[in-house]
């Protein structure tokens, strides 16, 4: 038996202790998409318990729930988890999931711009026909940047937002011209096999990545099973899931 392989099996045996099967209700950001999926896949299996997910941009998780709406885990960046406590909603205890780096995209047989260095990235982005970019987490990452850069005002008149990573992604798909799209790495690869070109990593000095963690709900608001899935995220079988769809450990 491989390590990795000793480590899955171990986890499965600690999940797999005699309880009722229950459904946990999980919200979560889109960008952490790719790992949470097989991790999931693996703790139904072992437990028999089902969990559904909602896969949401930041800001719609806050407003599911500032509304009140019932969950039982959520996972969002860290910064959106620490309004959570502070208003009460969610517990300080947390398990860290990964960061996300910010990627660059086109569409099928369009331009593919430079993005070797700094200058190449504010070059491409200047001389292009338009930007898009979500209003969520990575949105933010990229807004900042194009402050950074000293272009914000330059490129406004050109720049399309969106709600989410997928809206973004499904624009480049269907755009024209000379369009540039960023967005979360691991958003990027979700639509690689519909012909979405990853260009690649934003480079060293303007990379930036979102950091994502899971809770639980307040104290006194918490099922058991719940909990076993926010201890089962910090297993090694669910970190090796996690680097798989390069959502990477946080530094």
């Amino acid at each position: 038996m491989t390590k990795h392989s000793f480590w899955i099996a171990a986890a499965l045996f600690l999940l797999a202790r005699a309880a009722p099967a229950a459904e946990v209700t999980l919200l979560s950001g889109g960008a952490v998409e790719p790992g949470l999926k097989p991790v999931l896949a693996a703790f139904q299996a072992a437990t028999g318990h089902t969990v559904r997910v909602t896969f949401n941009a930041a800001p719609q998780i806050a407003s599911r729930i500032e509304r009140g709406e019932s969950w039982d885990v959520v996972i969002a960046p860290v910064a959106v988890l620490d309004a959570f406590v502070s208003s009460g909603r969610a517990g300080a205890e947390r398990v860290g999931v990964g960061r996300v780096g910010l990627g660059v995209a086109v569409r099928p047989g369009a331009p593919v711009p430079a993005i070797g260095d700094a200058e190449s990235v504010k070059r491409s982005i200047l001389e292009a026909d338009s930007i898009v970019y979500n209003r969520a987490s990575t949105g933010i990452l990229v807004a900042a940047m194009l402050r950074r850069m000293g272009i914000e005002e330059q490129v406004a008149g050109k720049a399309s937002l969106y709600p989410d990573g997928a809206s973004v992604m499904e624009h480049l798909l269907h755009g024209s011209g000379h369009e540039i799209g960023f967005g979360a790495l691991t958003e990027i690869m979700l639509f690689k096999d519909r012909g979405l070109r990853l260009v690649g990593p934003l480079p060293p000095g303007l990379q930036v990545y979102s950091l994502y963690a899971a809770a639980l709900p307040a104290a006194g608001n918490r099922a058991e099973p719940a909990r076993r899935l926010l201890e089962y995220f910090a297993s090694p079988a669910a970190r090796t899931a996690f680097d798989a769809a390069g959502i990477e450990a946080a530094r």
